[in-house]
């Protein structure tokens, strides 16, 4: 279970950090609402997930899928460069996630 609570704590990573930079463009108070209920939905999950994760582990996985998922979320939704060499590194960072978890 701590491990399905670490994935929906990155995913909730990832709605707060879309959710600033709507909240940039538009500053209507639903992008406030969503950035704040993203992050702290997130910071639940990632508590939940550190009672029974190392700390190490949650964190790194917990960052990993929040970067690679804001830089994902940035090519689909916000016309950011979709360069090989972006996708190959972002892919590297969800392999290592996925080390961690092999290895724990």
């Amino acid at each position: 279970m701590a491990w399905i609570s670490l994935i929906f704590a990155g995913i909730f990573e990832m709605v707060g950090v879309a959710m600033i930079n709507k909240w940039h463009h538009d500053r209507k108070w639903q992008s406030l609402a969503l950035l704040i209920g993203g992050f702290a939905a997130s910071f639940l999950f990632l508590a939940y997930a550190m009672e029974t994760l190392p700390m190490g582990t949650a964190y790194a996985i917990w960052t990993g899928i929040g970067a690679s998922g804001g830089a994902i979320i940035g090519m689909l939704f916000y016309n950011e460069s979709k360069d090989w060499r972006r996708i190959l590194f972002i892919a590297m960072v969800l392999g290592s996630a996925v080390g961690l978890k092999l290895i724990s």
